[in-house]
């Protein structure tokens, strides 16, 4: 069933945070939305988290118009589920190494030196966070 609401439920947040990705849209004008598959995490207190280079497409973007959305489905082989997230976003300059240190850890296997060390390079580059505040949360079970 898809129920819309404005925030995240505990369902919700036991769902999104399993090792999936999520595909990010972000405004653009009068282009259609190009969804990118991402690492994210769910907070507790319901906003999504993603992180980024500063000078990406997206921050650029999101400088522009702050909108965004992002679904994750379940993966092939399991009953059909997803959730969607769309709202306002805050770039935040801190916390996206430690963010990006955390999501590393839930979809690598950071004992395998070049995951380690492809961690190490991500680190050693300027990040910001992508944080999204949910204005409408919809949701799809089967």
């Amino acid at each position: 069933m898809n129920t819309p609401t404005s925030s995240l439920t505990a369902e919700d947040l036991e769902f999104l945070r399993r090792p999936l990705h999520g595909f990010v849209s972000v405004a653009a004008g009068p282009l259609p939305p190009q969804p990118r598959p991402v690492w994210f995490e769910a907070t507790d207190a319901g906003t999504i988290n993603m992180f980024t280079a500063p000078g990406s497409l997206k921050i650029r973007r999101l400088q522009r118009d702050p909108r965004a959305s992002i679904v994750v489905a379940a993966p092939v082989g399991e009953r059909e589920r997803w959730v969607s997230v769309a709202g306002h976003t805050t770039i935040e300059a801190d916390g996206a190494h430690e963010l990006c240190s955390r999501l590393a850890a839930r979809y690598w296997d950071l004992d395998d030196p070049a995951r380690a060390a492809d961690l190490a390079g991500i680190l050693a580059e300027d990040q910001v966070r992508i944080v999204i505040h949910p204005d409408t949360v919809r949701r799809y079970m089967y």
